[in-house]
């Protein structure tokens, strides 16, 4: 439990599942919010996407840390009840079901604002909470295809592509931390909560906005930018990426590879002659560099201030020393399964970062929280009877 964050003495609620939603409470976690994590009976569904150790996957450890678990059926009135008196007791909600889902279960924003009128109650969704695709079921992928963000990443072969992490699902959850931020300060002015809807879709379309600017203003045909940018081959099977953003980068990177004579060539003069005669240059360059090895490559490229970088892999990472000069990489000991590695949260201390606690079994501080609200182990006993509580 981090003791000196922002958000110490803040109460979550976290019925969330996967990743946009987790993710917010982690972050809330971090920043020292007290979260409670209410998962069905068999927990989250993240719990089950990729190998298993244990009540974990990568995904759930990780998007889940510095929470406690309370596993409930919210089908069963008593298991309903419990969640609300803990809605009652908190200053957030997190959920990411289908819209109206919530409101079926008794525990919509409307009903809890009535128990608590501060409450900043979030709503994730696919699509959002109106519209004709509200009812659609959504994932990252499917985010990333509507928003058009699949369009926009091409391989060499011409076929759109996704990007290959949970890129939206992720940006989603950051949104939603970033309103509440915002939320916070307001409530703290106005003293009432409100609530927060925010959807992967909205949340993809948004990092794409100069590029949804650019297609407009230039018609749909909008020109290739930053010519000769791009990933290049190495002899040793590496790779590396090279981008300019100055005009005056070009003859410098020209220079650095041995081949002064592109940059007199009239067809790459700008910017613009580059983007209109793309296919030749990157055919040359690509031939030049395919015959450095990745080091000597970037010795001649960082010697003439050119933006470039070998392209890592996960294990180039953890081992390059940037990494841990800085501390960029942090360890989770989540002890019911093997260690871990996972970046520093931006912005947030390393100590927070170390200190968070791991990511808890199914329902595994489900009697600690029943006997908070005044549980007995008699009572709590005949809530797991009656299957409305799964303890550990």
């Amino acid at each position: 439990m981090i003791v000196e964050g922002a958000y110490t003495g803040l109460r979550v609620l976290d019925l969330g599942q996967g990743i946009a939603a987790p993710y917010c409470g982690m972050l809330l976690a971090l920043q020292g919010a007290a979260v409670i994590k209410i998962e069905p009976l068999g927990g989250d569904w993240s719990r089950g996407l990729g190998t298993a150790y244990g009540d974990h996957t990568a995904m759930s450890a990780h998007y889940n840390r510095g929470k406690r678990s309370l596993a409930l059926d919210l089908k069963a009135p008593a298991a309903r009840d419990i969640a609300v008196e803990l809605a009652r007791r908190a200053d957030i909600v997190v959920e990411n079901n289908r819209p109206g889902v919530m409101d079926r279960l008794g525990l919509g924003y409307e009903t809890l604002a009535r128990v608590n009128p501060r409450l900043l109650y979030v709503s994730i969704s696919g699509f959002g909470q109106e519209g004709p695709y509200a009812a659609l079921p959504c994932t990252d992928s499917v985010a990333q295809a509507y928003s058009g963000m699949v369009a926009l990443n091409a391989g060499d072969d011409g076929s759109p592509h996704r990007i290959g992490t949970t890129i939206i699902d992720t940006l989603t959850g950051l949104y939603a931390a970033q309103s509440l931020g915002a939320a916070l300060y307001a409530r703290e002015r106005r003293g009432i909560g409100k609530r927060i809807a925010v959807s992967l879709v909205e949340c993809g379309a948004a990092i794409l906005g100069y590029k949804l600017a650019e297609h407009v203003l230039e018609n749909g045909a909008p020109r290739v930018l930053n010519v000769p940018t791009g990933a290049y081959r190495t002899s040793d099977g590496g790779w590396v990426m090279i981008a300019l953003i100055r005009e005056e980068q070009f003859p410098r990177l020209a220079g650095a590879l041995g081949h002064p004579e592109l940059a007199q060539e009239p067809r790459y003069a700008s910017f613009v002659t580059r983007a209109e005669h793309a296919a030749p240059l990157f055919a040359t360059l690509r031939a030049v560099i395919a015959t450095e090895t990745t080091q000597s490559c970037l010795r001649k490229l960082r010697a003439a201030d050119i933006l470039a970088d070998k392209i890592n892999g996960f294990d180039d990472w953890l081992g390059d020393p940037h990494i841990a000069a800085t501390g960029a990489a942090v360890a989770v000991e989540p002890g019911n399964m093997p260690s871990f590695k996972v970046p520093r949260t931006p912005g947030i201390s390393p100590e927070a970062d170390m200190t968070l606690g791991p990511a808890p079994r199914i329902g595994e501080h489900g009697a600690a929280i029943l006997t908070e609200l005044g549980f007995d182990e008699a009572a709590i006993a005949r809530l797991a009877a009656e299957a409305a509580v799964r303890l550990p």
